[in-house]
């Protein structure tokens, strides 16, 4: 006990520089920097914060924290303002002013040096906010600020977070502890945790949040809760974030007394405007409703015989005159399993293609079938020339590992924006669809089902701070390179010390496609284990629903796997551009990260590479074991880089990396062998049991559900 007393004394006094940093601080750290140029130093001893309110009071509370991390020291405001201004642009002089020619809208910001002021300007407060964070971001990133300077105009209107948090503070696919969504103690008492996390929204330009589950409760939206929810907003509005909920779409009769839901009642109707009335009334900016309907239980118009655009409008016609929107999911299929999942959203939507309300926004996953580690882009992208479509991207990693497993998505998020769909010509690449470019959109729109939970990194892993992160820098602009993403993500979250980050920075540029390799390689898709999708399950099959296992997609036998949605069979091919039925489509030009996807295949197809298929999948397998233990290694050779505690936590997550990645291999392999018949190609290594026993492997309490 004495020896205990002692150690524990001696940890107490250890330097403030020594003790742990838990992650909290996110990519907001402003750790000190040294070797930094004049000017930015300069800006923090000489400033000028333009105009009153809380939006003004938080800017300059962030010069304060920055100008103390960085430097030690205070920030002085002056009336001069002589070594940094900033001010709406309708508050400079006229030779200022005129350095600003583009339009910046309600929030766009431009940053430039002026005989050695530094300016930040813009036409609104939020985006002096905004501005304000890029200018200590450029500050930390020790990077100059050019003769233009710097001009950031979002090219997407709406970027919201999606969470999935349920009343009773349960996640749904939340990996990082409870919700933060303190209902109990709301609205009375407003958390700390409640205005840092709008902080960091409004750090990288997230200016939305629907706060509840899409398998929505209808009691969110009674007195009880909007006064919650009031409260979160009133925390919020100050950021720059709005609040949506979500709406079930049978809430007339739940919490209404009303005998139905038809969306053609003129009494739902009613309904629905008067409830829209009493929500702004609680939040006057009340963003709009999210809805999730006709899918996996959840009641939509399909119960009485209406279409999508008839449920939406209804609800679109109520917050219509408030200025609300309605983000209607497209992730809807009927109760009886098609012939392929793949093209049921494409055949629901497209022929109501126009009839929805200009305050609807259709939102459409970035796959068809349901956040898979890979999937081509959804075939609805491109196809609704008429009806604004929003992305979502799922930034919980419900099918990539949970919170263990390093998997930075940007590249994943640029592969699919990147993707052409051809729709009007070459060039049409999903991006501009989204920004709105391609069809002339009046309103853009981007979702990312959030990570977010009480664990004290936000995350879970601390890596997956940077995929809210990216995120929100993809949010903002659809053209973003991930390998810039990392590259800032590092340096702000860690160091900038080259010998950190670059290892790091390709450690986290390979990790998609690493986690593809012992997950799902080649187009392999859904083959995870039932419900809480926590490993491997390629055996999963019967139950509800055929669409719900893993058999109904990769269709192993004797003969060969993967799912034909060619002509030949679903022809799922039919609901993309003619250039990419026949890219997709023919065995010579389909990239081979899609071939099961779209390809029914014997085991002994030859690949490009020269080997079979069942050679080349059991290397894939392999290769992605290989570069999660390479990880363990590189990480290893860090520990100087890096603080002890952040340090300890992500090399306990990639070892449990490692060893999973090693019982994906072994269980899928020994799987699809049965079917095979055929030995594993050298250089993959024997799993250590029998397929029985990782079939009775079976994980309990596992969270996200």
């Amino acid at each position: 006990m004495y020896r205990l007393i002692n150690l524990l004394l001696a940890l107490a006094l250890l330097p403030l520089t020594l003790q742990a940093n838990d992650g909290y601080k996110l990519w907001l750290q402003y750790y000190p920097i040294e070797n930094a140029e004049d000017w930015m130093t300069d800006v923090f001893t000489d400033a000028k914060v333009n105009g009153s309110g809380e939006t003004i009071s938080i800017i300059k509370n962030e010069l304060e924290l920055a100008s103390e991390g960085f430097f030690n020291k205070k920030t002085s405001f002056t009336e001069s303002g002589s070594k940094l201004w900033i001010a709406l642009k309708s508050e400079l002089p006229a030779n200022l002013a005129s350095r600003s020619t583009e339009d910046l809208g309600e929030e766009g910001y431009h940053i430039f040096n002026a005989n050695g002021q530094v300016i930040v300007t813009a036409n609104t407060q939020f985006g002096l906010l905004y501005g304000t964070f890029r200018l200590l971001q450029q500050i930390q990133l020790l990077e100059p600020i050019s003769e233009h300077g710097i001009v950031e105009i979002p090219k997407i209107q709406k970027r919201v977070l999606n969470h999935w948090d349920n009343l009773n503070r349960t996640v749904e696919r939340g990996y990082s502890g409870f919700s933060i969504w303190n209902w109990h103690r709301l609205p009375r008492h407003i958390d700390q945790q409640y205005l840092d996390y709008a902080r960091a929204n409004a750090s990288v330009g997230i200016n939305g949040t629907a706060i509840t589950n899409v398998n929505a409760n209808a009691l969110v939206l009674t007195p009880y809760y909007l006064e919650k929810a009031q409260a979160l907003a009133n925390a919020f509005r100050p950021y720059g974030i709005k609040v949506y909920l979500t709406a079930r779409f049978s809430s007339p009769m739940e919490i209404g007394g009303l005998k139905t839901a038809d969306p053609l009642d003129p009494e739902v109707q009613q309904w629905w405007k008067d409830k829209a009335k009493e929500i702004y009334d609680y939040i006057p900016d009340f963003g709009g409703f999210l809805v999730k309907a006709d899918s996996e239980g959840q009641p939509g118009p399909h119960n009485y015989g209406r279409t999508q655009a008839e449920g939406a409008n209804v609800l679109a016609d109520a917050v219509k005159p408030f200025g609300g929107i309605v983000m209607w999911r497209a992730f809807v299929y009927s109760e009886h399993t098609p012939d392929d999942r793949h093209k049921q959203a494409y055949n629901e939507f497209v022929p109501i293609d126009g009839k929805f309300r200009d305050n609807v926004i259709v939102q459409v996953k970035n796959g068809a079938i349901d956040f898979q580690p890979r999937e081509p882009f959804h075939p609805l992208f491109g196809a609704m020339p008429e009806t604004p479509l929003m992305m979502e991207f799922q930034i919980t990693q419900e099918y990539l590992g949970h919170d263990t497993h390093l998997a930075f998505l940007a590249p994943m998020y640029e592969e699919v924006l990147k993707e052409d769909t051809y729709v009007n010509g070459e060039g049409s690449e999903v991006a501009k669809v989204i920004d709105g470019s391609l069809h002339d959109y009046s309103m853009t729109a981007m979702a990312g089902v959030a990570n977010i939970g009480t664990d004290r990194n936000w995350t879970g892993h601390h890596f997956h701070q940077a995929n809210w992160y990216a995120y929100g820098k993809l949010a903002w602009n659809p053209y973003e390179r991930s390998e810039r993403i990392a590259l800032d993500w590092i340096k702000l979250t860690f160091t900038s010390d080259p010998d950190f980050v670059n290892p790091v920075k390709e450690m986290m540029l390979r990790s998609h496609e690493m986690v593809v390799n012992y997950m799902t390689p080649l187009g392999i898709h859904h083959i995870m284990a039932r419900s809480h999708h926590y490993g491997p399950g390629p055996w999963v099959t019967g139950g509800e629903r055929a669409d719900w296992t893993s058999t109904y997609y990769h269709n192993a036998s004797e003969k060969g796997m993967g799912f034909d949605r060619t002509r030949a069979r679903s022809n799922a091919l039919e609901q993309y551009a003619p250039e990419l039925q026949e890219k997709w489509g023919n065995l010579e030009t389909v990239p081979e990260k899609f071939l099961l996807w779209f390809h029914h295949l014997p085991w002994d197809h030859q690949m490009k590479s020269g080997n079979i298929l069942w050679d080349e999948m059991a290397l894939h397998y392999q290769k992605g074991v290989d570069e999660a233990r390479q990880n363990v290694k590189t990480w290893k050779k860090l520990e100087n880089h890096v603080d002890r505690y952040r340090y300890e936590h992500v090399l306990s997550f990639l070892k449990i990396q490692a060893e999973e990645a090693q019982w994906w291999r072994d269980a899928v392999l020994l799987y699809f062998g049965q079917f095979s018949n055929r030995p594993l190609p050298e250089g993959v290594e024997s799993p250590e049991h029998d397929l029985e026993y990782y079939m009775n492997i079976n994980h309990k309490f596992v969270p996200g559900i």
